[in-house]
């Protein structure tokens, strides 16, 4: 497999949309993405960017991508969470997420943080036993917990 793994250029982006959407259908949420084109290059090609992507690239297509951001824990420090991880679906069984998620534990590495987290639904076995043989703790006791726009909205309004 002649896969490279590299870093997003803006250019990119068209694809990481469509990788992002691929994403929401897999994980049962097809309309959930409300961002656009414009919002990734805004958020991440700015003097501050808010996250990272690496994109895997084969035979000058753009298959899969991880997108990660930097994070603060009060009992660690510096950690890294792991938004989006994504291969075409024609494209799996390649190699090419394991390759995208060693990239990004890489980039950990060198930037020497002290945890790398992210979620996984309880229904993707398959993801769940990979992340398993890599040695990622899988948390039992610990919920994400989650406040769309609307719910914060009407919280702020009710307590004016």
């Amino acid at each position: 497999m002649d896969c490279i793994i590299r870093e997003a250029e803006i250019q990119d982006m068209v694809n990481v949309l469509a990788l992002i959407k691929e994403l929401a259908n897999f994980e049962n949420e097809p309309d959930a993405v409300v961002i656009d084109k414009s919002d990734l290059i805004k958020h991440g090609f700015s003097e501050k960017p808010l996250f990272k992507i690496f994109v895997a690239e084969l035979k000058e297509e753009i298959v899969g991508m991880v997108l990660f951001y930097p994070r603060y824990s009060t009992w660690k420090g510096e950690t890294l969470h792991l938004e989006d991880l994504i291969v075409k679906q024609e494209k799996r069984s390649l190699g090419i997420g394991k390759a995208l998620y060693t990239r990004f534990l890489e980039y950990a590495y060198e930037q020497k943080v002290k945890r790398v987290e992210w979620v996984v639904l309880d229904w993707n076995k398959n993801a769940i036993e990979f992340y398993k043989k890599t040695g990622a703790n899988i948390l039992k006791d610990w919920r994400t917990v989650q406040m769309h726009e609307k719910a914060l909205n009407e919280f702020i309004t009710s307590k004016k």
